[in-house]
């Protein structure tokens, strides 16, 4: 079928001039949550094509002691996109809707005359005529490994698998990416924890907090990662992704939370000379329980450690909690554990060693010392390998318990992620064409592999953190190996809990 594509500038000016002034709801219809190259899609296929299936598979990881991925986020991008959004489009007047789709393609895309019965047919049906088969979420998925399988259920609508790709990749490579990341987070805490000596791992919840999300890129890509560090930890200052995960996993509001804190603006309100008063006024009045967190480096860290810590010494042992000082800035490891190159100096000493001079130590249930009624955090800059060299500095050169030490995880880690962190894609390996299942497949001559995509309908067998693909099988074998069938013709057909998804993720550290 051949189209008309506007080329001039002066051409596509005239089309948009003939466009209905109006304020469009169109943004909060997924029918255009694509990239612009799908619209011409369905003209591009051979004839014939009546169904496809496409897989979603981390290909490659950029960090080579990490060699699975965790599978987190499907349950999410269903309700949220595929059930709530597109009930904007199912319930939009079908004239109204066309319309208005073929007025944005026509002065967007430059073609005078969209096609659009493709997309009248699919409002006409009524429902999403697609079926998802998914690894269960929270499981560990080797790379190269599947983790999900994608295809259309009504041959009219062999388009729509890969017209959904754009946005089911925005939607679970960062779920998953950052569920990777807690999960790596949380590897590492209990192998110093157990190293250590520790015998009761419950504290690791609270040991990576969660400090990201004025770094993020908007409020979904907060709640997104969010999500994904709620799997392994319960520490978290994103309020949305706790709601997150009582709204789309059935969660209790103590899926995660967090203490009282303060913040610069509090600390500088009554002025330098008046600093001592506001840390005691906090301590004593106004906090007398709990865990109460005080950023300390306002002025002078060093001051507070020596001076206003142990003036205060009797109300912070006394109290029924525990003061966190929260240093915010300089080179976390040096700050929190002394920099070697400054001996006999409170840089040299470090934040928790000056700690423990003020307060003292305490036998915690495990017998390792504790500094007594304090700790500290650290969520400046933090990332997996500053805080393995500072849980290395405190469990064998400061010979403390690393639960005297707390970690706020930020967008500095979580942020700096892509897609291709772990090569994440979305790609069809078969068709049907008539009666025939045909494999298809990439393999390009300029890649070393990391582009390649399976061949055919793929099927995956085993267990979490062990599981293996086997490619060209048939269609029927989707429904008996390892993938549960978690969507089809818009019906959620599993509706998991997050203490099961957090439970696969711990069971495979």
């Amino acid at each position: 079928m051949a189209k008309e594509i506007v080329t001039s500038d002066a051409q596509r000016s005239a089309l948009i001039e003939q466009q209905p002034k109006k304020c469009s709801t169109a943004i909060f219809d997924p029918i255009y949550y694509i990239d612009f190259y799908k619209v011409g899609h369905i003209d591009q296929y051979p004839e014939g094509i009546s169904q496809i299936w496409s897989n979603w598979t981390a290909r490659t990881t950029r960090l080579t002691d990490q060699k699975t991925v965790v599978h987190f986020g499907i349950q999410y991008f269903i309700k949220k996109i595929l059930v709530d959004l597109f009930a904007n489009f199912f319930d939009a007047p079908g004239e109204e809707l066309i319309a208005e789709y073929e007025s944005i393609i026509r002065a967007t895309l430059g073609v005078a005359n969209p096609r659009t019965d493709h997309i009248a047919a699919l409002h006409a049906l009524g429902y999403l005529p697609v079926a998802i088969y998914s690894l269960p979420e929270g499981s560990s998925v080797p790379i190269g490994c599947p983790s999900l399988v994608i295809t259309n259920t009504h041959p009219d609508f062999f388009w729509l698998p890969n017209y959904l790709e754009t946005v089911l990749s925005a939607y679970l490579w960062k779920s998953s990416t950052s569920a990777t990341t807690s999960q790596r987070f949380r590897r590492l805490f209990e192998k110093y924890a157990l190293a250590s000596g520790e015998t009761d791992l419950s504290f690791v919840d609270w040991q990576g907090h969660d400090f990201s999300m004025r770094g993020m890129s908007g409020l979904e890509d907060a709640v997104m990662s969010g999500l994904g560090h709620l799997t392994s930890f319960r520490g978290t200052d994103t309020v949305p992704a706790i709601l997150a995960a009582q709204h789309y996993y059935g969660a209790d509001f103590n899926c995660g939370g967090s203490v009282c804190a303060t913040e610069h603006s509090v600390m500088c309100a009554g002025g330098q000379d008046g600093e001592f008063e506001t840390f005691r006024r906090l301590i004593e009045d106004i906090y007398p329980r709990g865990v109460l967190s005080i950023v300390s480096d306002t002025w002078d860290l060093w001051k507070v450690l020596t001076d206003y810590v142990p003036r205060l010494a009797p109300l912070i042992r006394a109290r029924d909690g525990k003061i966190v000082i929260r240093p915010d800035s300089g080179k976390p490891d040096l700050i929190i554990c002394g920099d070697p190159e400054s001996p006999g100096t409170n840089q040299g000493k470090g934040t928790l060693r000056l700690l423990a001079e003020a307060l003292g130590l305490k036998a915690n249930a495990s017998g390792l010392p504790l500094i007594d009624g304090a700790g500290a955090i650290y969520g400046d800059s933090i990332n997996y390998e500053r805080a393995d060299r500072i849980l290395d500095r405190i469990v064998n050169e400061l010979k403390l318990s690393p639960y005297n030490m707390v970690f706020g995880i930020g967008s500095y880690t979580y942020e700096y992620v892509t897609r291709d962190t772990y090569g994440y894609a979305m790609k069809a390996t078969a068709v049907r064409r008539a009666s025939e299942v045909i494999p298809i497949f990439k393999k390009p001559v300029t890649d070393n592999g990391g582009k390649f995509s399976r061949k055919g309908i793929t099927a995956v067998y085993g267990d979490s953190g062990a599981y293996t693909c086997t490619e060209s099988v048939a269609p029927e074998t989707l429904d008996c190996c390892s993938f549960l069938k978690v969507f089809c013709d818009g019906k959620v057909l599993v509706d998991e809990t997050f203490d099961t998804i957090r439970r696969r993720v711990r069971e495979h550290l």
